[in-house]
């Protein structure tokens, strides 16, 4: 761990923020509490610390940040915002439209964040035109991890259409295998059935999932989507349910599973374990959806301050967007970037080739906010698609009734 930090706060030393001159302070709110993520948020505590700015830290355990935003609402209620809180998609916008969040444009139009920060995720670092928050990083979801010996075991070709991907499934069954390793969480449900629809095009998902299009959602495509969500439900073992992902991970990384469909935080269980991309796994899209991309991000969402913190904050959301923390960071978290602009040449491949997509999926309008993840749409209607899709890949549904149902409760959840 010595080793991370030290390496990590060579790199920010090369970052170029200019340091401000006044003593001042960041009370940041946030649920990195341990790993290569603690580690990471240590040295942008000690970046800033260097330029004059101390860190005053409030952790919240809690892996999806829900304990986080409880304690936020007693802050802001109380009229006591902290300087900045780690946020997530629909609930950046939230607190936007609370007006009580702080202002970065200054920073933002200084250091050329437009030109650099794509697109869908600007739509959440942004509002009536104000940069309010700075990202960390992108998570992308449409992933599937496969164990390099099992697929050898099938054929050795990574499976690059629904068809191939049945094939290679099919294959790694009569091997004696669980050909996918998942576990029974509503989100983890949610999580492949993202890639299944994204795989039936990327203009189909949007119309479904992002501007929640009742014809795409309860039409046809949607009930082939089901029942191909039905079809990889086949491949999964008994004992799933309620197992948590990275015991999914572990499963392949261990050779009883032949893949997972998962987002790229799963990258960081392989590489613990002491494993190669390339050599001992395989890092895919779900076959059928290359060149587009489904995300996730973490982001700094800052509140309004004094004008006595003002300046410690835009030197935290600067320090944030610096190209060299970018790459620390999401070197060790498993992610990519939040900025297109950042080197790939202290990533892995796995994280050359998301970073690669990415950049793609930007310039060709296909990178889109993960409904499973809380970035297509709010969590009414996100929380809504979790109890259809769970109840379709549990048998409850059949394919035509899923679509149907899921057209009917989005309806709903919109209103």
């Amino acid at each position: 761990m010595r080793t991370l930090k030290k390496t990590l706060i060579a790199a920010l030393a090369l970052a170029g923020s200019t340091a401000i001159s006044v003593a001042a302070e960041v009370e940041v709110l946030h649920w990195w509490t341990s790993g290569g993520e603690a580690a990471a948020l240590d040295v942008l505590k000690k970046d800033l610390e260097s330029k004059g700015v101390t860190w005053k830290d409030m952790p919240v355990a809690g892996g999806g940040g829900e304990a986080a935003m409880t304690a936020l609402r007693a802050r802001v209620t109380g009229g006591n915002a902290p300087t900045s809180v780690q946020a997530l998609g629909f609930d950046i916008t939230d607190w936007a439209k609370q007006g009580v969040v702080g202002d970065l444009n200054e920073t933002a139009a200084a250091e050329g964040w437009d030109a650099v920060v794509p697109a869908a995720l600007q739509a959440f670092s942004k509002h009536d035109g104000k940069w309010i928050s700075a990202p960390v990083n992108v998570h992308s979801t449409n992933w599937v991890w496969i164990n390099k010996a099992a697929l050898d075991a099938a054929g050795g070709k990574a499976p690059e259409t629904w068809d191939e991907l049945v094939a290679v499934l099919d294959a790694m069954k009569a091997n004696g295998i669980t050909p996918l390793a998942h576990g029974g969480q509503a989100w983890q449900d949610a999580t492949v059935f993202d890639g299944v629809v994204l795989s039936l095009g990327a203009d189909f998902y949007k119309a479904a999932f992002i501007d929640l299009d009742p014809a795409a959602l309860g039409g046809e495509k949607m009930v082939e989507a089901f029942t191909r969500l039905a079809k990889l439900r086949s491949y999964v073992d008994d004992n799933f349910s309620g197992r948590d992902w990275n015991l999914a991970s572990a499963m392949v990384i261990e050779g009883k599973g032949g893949m997972q469909m998962m987002g790229d935080w799963a990258k960081g269980e392989f590489l613990k374990a002491g494993k190669v991309p390339g050599t001992d796994f395989v890092c895919i899209r779900f076959p059928g959806t290359q060149g587009a991309v489904t995300f996730n991000a973490d982001q700094f969402m800052m509140f309004k301050v004094g004008d006595d913190a003002k300046a410690a904050q835009l030197q935290m959301a600067s320090s944030i967007m610096a190209p060299s923390f970018q790459s620390a960071f999401n070197v060790v978290k498993g992610s990519v970037p939040a900025r297109t602009d950042v080197s790939n040449e202290a990533f892995d491949d796995c994280g050359k080739k998301g970073m690669a997509d990415l950049a793609e999926a930007s310039a060709s309008g296909n990178l889109f906010g993960s409904m499973a993840h809380g970035h297509a749409a709010p969590a009414a209607v996100k929380n809504a698609v979790y109890d259809v899709v769970t109840a379709a890949f549990n048998g409850e549904l059949d394919p035509a009734a899923a679509a149907a149902e899921l057209a009917k409760v989005v309806a709903a959840a919109k209103q």
